[in-house]
């Protein structure tokens, strides 16, 4: 796999997709490179091209990923059990 890495790109230098939840790089080909924020927050690294063989290394700090849209919706179903008080 690492002898298919073409660049080591930062995060900062990716456009976001927030409907998709990807990150995102052109690719020499022509098409993008993407990674889902999901496989970031894994620990994963490495973006791929769909329409070739090439990947990049993202280089990123867990830290600076945007917070998952879950974590702030969790704290609603404690509103439920306080009604049924």
């Amino acid at each position: 796999m690492a002898e298919n890495i073409y660049d080591e790109i930062e995060i900062e230098d990716m456009t976001f997709d927030s409907t998709l939840q990807i990150y995102h790089y052109p690719c020499p080909c022509g098409d993008r490179f993407e990674i889902n924020i999901d496989d970031l927050r894994d620990g994963e690294e490495i973006a791929v091209c769909p329409s070739c063989s090439l990947q990049i290394r993202v280089i990123f700090d867990q830290d600076d990923l945007p917070k998952p849209d879950g974590g702030e919706k969790q704290a609603q179903p404690q509103q439920v059990v306080a009604a049924g008080v």
